[in-house]
């Protein structure tokens, strides 16, 4: 995938964007209405660029102080890669809700359904800041296809190609009179 002019959002990019009351970079209080993670697997600190349908730019800044650098590895902290994984999948949820006008609030959730074509490039360590890419490859009946990377400033560390697909979520039974 090619990062030319991926991070720079057209003008029907923003005022699109505007039309859902969004105005990048989102943070957390904002990610928070697509993504149903939390800390610590909430990976996505913010967005930065968002075309929707069509491709988005998320930033991860990965700190000594995550959970899981105190068994990956303790003497030589590096980020798990099926995390930079979820990561790649967590921001292509974003870009499915923002391109499909809808959050998490409204009864829907997109769940992780398949990923190929995986590869690392480099590790990532404590301090490094994950720039995470996804651009839509394909999408029909509430399923789609990205084409992911994640970069730590220019250098590949790792690409995949994402699946996620749309689901509804079940509503809780009612447990009157039981």
């Amino acid at each position: 995938m090619s990062n030319n002019n991926i991070d720079i959002p057209t003008d029907e990019d923003v005022k699109s964007l505007a039309e859902q009351g969004l105005t990048l970079p989102l943070t957390y209080h904002t990610i928070k209405h697509y993504l149903p993670h939390r800390y610590p697997f909430m990976l996505v600190d913010r967005i930065v660029a968002c075309m929707p349908g069509e491709c988005i730019t998320g930033i991860k800044n990965v700190t000594i102080n995550e959970e899981f650098f105190n068994g990956h590895f303790p003497d030589e902290p590096i980020m798990p890669g099926v995390l930079m994984v979820e990561s790649m999948a967590q921001v292509s949820g974003v870009l499915g809700f923002i391109s499909a006008g809808l959050t998490a609030e409204d009864g829907y959730l997109y769940l992780f359904a398949g990923v190929d074509k995986v590869r690392f490039k480099r590790r990532v360590i404590p301090g490094d800041q994950l720039i995470i890419r996804a651009k839509t490859v394909m999408q029909r009946h509430g399923i789609y296809k990205f084409d992911c990377t994640v970069h730590v400033e220019n250098e590949l560390a790792a690409s995949a190609q994402i699946m996620i697909a749309r689901q509804e979520q079940q509503k809780p039974a009612n447990t009157k009179g039981a």
